[in-house]
């Protein structure tokens, strides 16, 4: 049986595409791209409570340093052409289960209800800077073309 013609490119991937800034986002911490966008999909590396000018925001304030992480995943995402609507799976890191709360308060007041994605949350001995307690990563959807 002859298939149809696809008139809008179905079966082409997007080119891969390294996202090494983006503007309300601090610059990567190190030797990585804050995302790499392939084949429709943004995967965005882990965010943290620091600025765009690379100062830490809530020093011993988990709601203040998730509100922040979240704010930068989304800078993230819109520089590579998605949002948070557009979430497809988060992995939280947390210092301390006791901010459990406040990570969930700050997700939601700034990931979408309707549009939430599949998770994972864990506690973790330590990340990068002893001062950061919750680091987010991300996949989401690119917004159609």
């Amino acid at each position: 049986m002859a298939r149809a013609p696809c008139a809008s490119g179905c079966g082409q991937v997007r080119p891969l595409r390294r996202l090494e800034s983006a503007p309300g986002a601090p610059a990567p911490l190190g030797s990585y791209n804050l995302a790499v966008v392939y084949g429709g999909v943004v995967y965005v590396a882990g965010q943290v409570a620091v600025d765009e000018s690379g100062a830490l925001v809530g020093r011993d304030d988990a709601l203040a340093q998730a509100r922040q992480a979240y704010a930068n995943l989304d800078a993230v995402l819109r520089a590579a052409g998605s949002d948070l609507r557009r979430l497809l799976k988060l992995t939280v890191f947390l210092t301390d289960m006791a901010n459990l709360d406040a990570a969930a308060q700050a997700r939601r007041e700034l990931v979408p209800a309707d549009a939430l994605p599949a998770s994972t949350l864990v506690e973790v001995s330590r990340l990068a800077d002893p001062r950061w307690l919750i680091e987010i990563d991300a996949v989401a959807a690119l917004a159609a073309p």
